[in-house]
């Protein structure tokens, strides 16, 4: 029994290669590759970005569905993205975002 707890816990803990590619994509788009970069508009610490127009993602803490939508719709002064980044980007961008923010995927 206690090692079937053992196992679950540990389960919970680590997280699987492609978690880790999945971050490391959305980094990358929010650095470079979407356009325009989410790093030019908003400061997200883990990111090194800066950005003077966009909220401070580290105090907002964005959930991953909340970056989603705000990627896909817009939202205020924001674009959308749907036209120049496919779902599996935005998803990553989003899964990035709330990872790096402290937020809950």
């Amino acid at each position: 029994m206690k090692y079937a707890l053992l196992f679950a816990v540990a389960g919970l803990v680590v997280r699987p290669a492609h978690a880790d590619d999945e971050l490391a994509l959305g980094r990358k788009l929010f650095l470079q590759q979407a356009t325009p970069a989410c790093a030019l508009c908003h400061t997200l610490k883990d990111a090194g970005s800066e950005g003077a127009v966009g909220p401070v993602l580290d105090e907002l803490k964005p959930d991953a569905a909340r970056v989603a939508n705000a990627l896909r719709n817009g939202l205020g002064n924001m674009p959308s993205y749907k036209a120049t980044l496919s779902e599996a980007q935005i998803q990553a961008i989003a899964a990035y975002v709330a990872t790096a923010s402290g937020a809950a995927r």
